[in-house]
């Protein structure tokens, strides 16, 4: 069975144009969303709990059916195990045919690409940042007010709470300072 999703989006917002294209592809159901938000997909969790082994879902482009590269995985993941396959018509991709492991491996390929890229963005700008005198992390409390947070606390004079409130050294604070 040939089942089509569409989603709204700035040059189709009321999925008119979608529609027809997924009913001249010969879509016998069409589930459309009501908006173009990532958020609360129903119509598309309704499509996953209806595809069966054998249907074909089909859309209109891939951005349609998936919000990022890491989504359109999770997505064919889904789809593969139930025995879906997935026909998007403008960039004409079939996950059939003998195409689905090749396409489905260069999919899990570029997400992975794109986390080790980001990872790697982010490291080389921590290190940067480092280099420039940059501090990572929470802030440190400035030592005077450990160390007066130190003296109440061995005195044994004031509560936790007390020492807090005088201080601005929590509890825990206090306690990893004191292991040194």
């Amino acid at each position: 069975m040939l089942i089509g999703y569409a989603r709204p989006s700035i040059e189709d917002p009321d999925c008119k144009i979608q529609q027809a294209l997924l009913e001249n592809s010969g879509c016998t159901e069409v589930f459309i969303e009501t908006h173009a938000s990532p958020k609360k997909r129903e119509q598309l969790h309704n499509l996953l709990a209806k595809a069966a082994f054998g249907d074909k879902i089909v859309v209109s482009k891939l951005y349609t059916f998936a919000d990022s590269t890491r989504h359109l995985v999770e997505l064919l993941d889904k789809l593969e195990t139930v025995g879906t396959s997935l026909f998007s018509i403008q960039e004409s991709i079939d996950t059939n045919h003998g195409q689905q492991y090749a396409f489905t491996k260069i999919l899990h390929c570029l997400a992975e690409f794109q986390r080790d890229a980001i990872s790697e963005k982010t490291k080389a700008g921590l290190s940067v940042a480092k280099e420039k005198g940059a501090v990572s992390g929470r802030p440190r409390k400035p030592d005077k007010n450990v160390k007066k947070a130190i003296e109440m606390y061995n005195s044994k004079q004031y509560s936790l709470a007390e020492i807090k409130e005088k201080t601005g050294i929590s509890k825990s604070t206090l306690y990893r300072y004191l292991e040194y």
